[in-house]
């Protein structure tokens, strides 16, 4: 047998291996199977010190077809807009939940999807909001189409931890995938329109720290994930 056949013939088995070893460690098990079922209606609070959903005005965070993506992509899409009922500012909510995390594409990422929209991203940096319990690692953004300012506050979980950059999003998913599991995970978004960028971040701290004191533990560990997360 010639040296050429034999390279080609191991290289051919040493594919045959990788190929078999990758479905053996291919997670077979949802981490969603194993917790309690995720209901966003249900799980955040419509209302929750001087805040409260404002049914009068249906909120349309995204183009439709937009939406008709994050539809597909998510099990679960939660869109509400809350009133302060003392000072009568306002708060955008989105939530997206997904059962399958295994593929990056998935988390809609505000700096993806609002650039998509025709707005201009000129603010992007990392915060902490503070929650019950400690301070939660947060994503803010500041976006800008026409006159329209929205500054935007937002985390990725996958699983139970905080995941705010792509690099953090793929260890994440392999931590999961060793153990067997295929994660779950969730995008929450709040935002507001406003060009006092300061003032809002301010306000979507008083927003997340009484939505949040308001969950129960189980529901606030699915939502910002444990701590050290």
């Amino acid at each position: 047998m010639s040296a050429a056949r034999v390279k080609a013939l191991v290289a051919l088995l040493l594919m045959v291996v990788a190929f078999v070893a990758g479905e053996a460690w291919r997670p077979t098990k949802h981490l969603s199977d194993q917790q309690a079922k995720v209901d966003l209606e249900a799980m955040f609070p419509k209302a929750f010190g001087d805040w409260a959903v404002d049914t009068r005005q249906p909120v349309q965070l995204v183009s439709p077809d937009t939406q008709a993506l994050l539809d597909k992509l998510y099990n679960q899409v939660l869109s509400r807009t809350y009133v302060n009922q003392r000072n009568g500012q306002r708060i955008m909510l989105s939530v997206a939940y997904g059962g399958d995390q295994s593929d990056g594409t998935r988390a809609h990422r505000p700096e993806i999807c609002y650039p998509a929209q025709g707005f201009e991203v000129i603010a992007n940096h990392e915060a902490r909001l503070q929650a019950e319990g400690g301070a939660v690692r947060v994503r803010q953004l500041v976006a800008r189409q026409g006159g329209r300012i929205e500054p935007i506050s937002y985390w990725v979980t996958v699983g139970d931890r905080i995941a705010l950059g792509p690099g953090e999003q793929k260890l994440a998913q392999l931590r999961f995938g060793i153990a067997g599991y295929i994660a779950d995970g969730m995008l929450v978004r709040i935002s507001n329109i406003d060009r006092d960028a300061e003032k809002s971040w301010a306000l979507h701290q008083d927003f997340f720290g009484g939505m949040t004191q308001a969950m129960s533990p189980p529901v606030l560990a699915r939502v910002i994930g444990v701590p050290g997360g």
